[in-house]
Parts: C-alpha cells; structure tokens; sequence
C-alpha cells in the first residue's frame, strides 16, 4: 500500500482518483460477474436471481412488462445484467395514454430490447362482437383476459423461443402473489421473480437512487396500473388489489395457468 505525504495535494488527489476508479470498476463489475455456484435464491439479491436465470435459460430467457407504476425497477434491474434480453409489452390497444408515453421514455431511456405484442382481434371488433366485455363480471373479465392478454403472450413466447420469464412481482402486492416463490413453473414455462420479497419502501429506495421515475399516474393516485377500463385510483379503506377489475380480481391473466394444454403459459 503506498502512502502520500500530508500537504502533498497533487499526489492526494491522484491516489484519490485511484481508489474512486477502483470502486467504480467494482461496481460495474456487478452486471457481469456469474452469480455464485451454490446460491440459495430465497435468500439471494435481486441481481444474483438474475444472473442465476441468464446462466441457466441463456437465450430462452425473456422478460415482461406493462410499463406500470413501477416497471422501472425491474426493466433497470433486467438489463444491467442481459442488456439485450427481449422485453415482452403486450399492447391490449386500452392502455392509458400516460402508459405509452411512459413506455416510450423507458424505452429509449434504457435502450430496452422491446417486443411489442398485440391481440390477435381489434379492440373495435371485440365490442362489436362482446359488447364490453369489462363490465360482464368474471366471466367477461376471462374473456377479456384471454384475448388481451394470454393469447398474445402465448405468441410472443412461442414466437421468441422462450423457456424463462422474468416477472416482476412482489409479494406485497396482493393476496395472490403473498405465497409465491422465486422459481416458479407455470405450465410449460419457468418463471423467475427477482424482487419478490421487496416492499414499497425498497422500490422507492432503487427509484430513487438510480434517477428513475415512477408511470406518471402515481402522482395521481394510482397503485397498479393496467388498463383504463379496468384501474381505479386507490381511496381510503381499498388494497392494492382492490384497484384492479372493480375488486373482481387481481390478476390479468397473465400470472394464472391458462389451463390448456397446448400453451406455454
């Protein structure tokens, strides 16, 4: 170890610039060190469950987004490790506005690798023959789902030759979400949650560290954000997933088995 001389600033501020350039090469380092051999994924970082899935899956692995109220999280999170790791946005054709504009931000923000699905049948043609199928109970809601959601993901998994998915769920979220592991199987596919087990108060934390915003809709009360039709400011006396399809469910679709056989998810 060298040391510099107590008045001597040009060698302090040299040896300064030596040891700053030092930690920031470690730090850097993190996107792409191999996570450890035996790692026990209940109890490791978000960052190692990620660099675990890219050892195992390579290729196969891909990850969603609905570009909602926190999706910046995971998106940074993601793509510090797989830069190029294809991004899966399904597009239901009902998103807020906020919502794209908010999806086009992150996307050039992070250079993300965006795969954008959309459902097989218009918007237009689905009232035509459905009606709206929104306010048809939990039948409609299935329907909707189905079509909006499932379906397209099924493509996009099928399509980009996918064996593993990244989520960003959290078991704070809802009821559920509150019994769910880190690996889990959905029907034919793995999908892998690297922040699960953050709460609202580690979200806000990396937010705010790494200089990226919540879906411009938090500051107007949302929670959870999906589509129009079915997302509702969170007001006194509701939980988080009470926000979602009038309180009917939480889930789209999307983290439910399709029950078919001949799909993916």
């Amino acid at each position: 170890m060298s040391f510099v001389r107590v008045g001597d600033k040009t060698g302090f501020n040299l040896y300064l610039r030596h040891v700053l350039s030092m930690i920031f090469a470690n730090h850097m380092s993190t996107t792409v060190v191999a996570a450890p051999e035996s790692l026990d994924l209940e109890q490791a970082s978000a960052e190692d469950r990620i660099k675990w899935a890219a050892e195992k899956f390579g290729d196969g692995l891909v990850m969603t987004t609905s570009f909602g109220i926190q999706a910046a999280v995971m998106l940074h999170l993601a793509t510090r490790v797989v830069p190029k790791i294809p991004v899966i946005f399904i597009d239901t054709g009902y998103l807020f506005p906020e919502t794209y504009r908010f999806a086009r931000e992150l996307t050039e923000k992070l250079n993300l690798n965006l795969k954008k699905y959309v459902p097989a049948m218009t918007a237009a043609e689905q009232e035509a023959l459905y009606g709206k199928q929104w306010e048809q109970g939990l039948d409609g809601l299935k329907r909707y789902n189905f079509i909006n959601k499932v379906e397209p993901m099924d493509r996009a998994v099928r399509e980009l030759g996918a064996t593993a998915w990244l989520a960003g769920l959290r078991r704070s979220q809802g009821s559920t979400r509150e019994s769910l592991k880190v690996v889990q199987v959905q029907n034919k596919i793995t999908k892998v949650h690297p922040i699960i087990d953050w709460d609202n108060r580690r979200v806000h934390q990396y937010l705010t560290v790494h200089g990226l915003s919540y879906h411009p809709l938090w500051e107007h009360g949302y929670v959870s954000v999906g589509d129009w039709h079915s997302t509702s400011k969170l007001l006194d006396g509701m939980r988080e997933e009470d926000t979602r399809f009038g309180g009917l469910k939480r889930e789209c679709g999307l983290h439910e088995a399709s029950g078919k056989d001949d799909f993916q998810i």
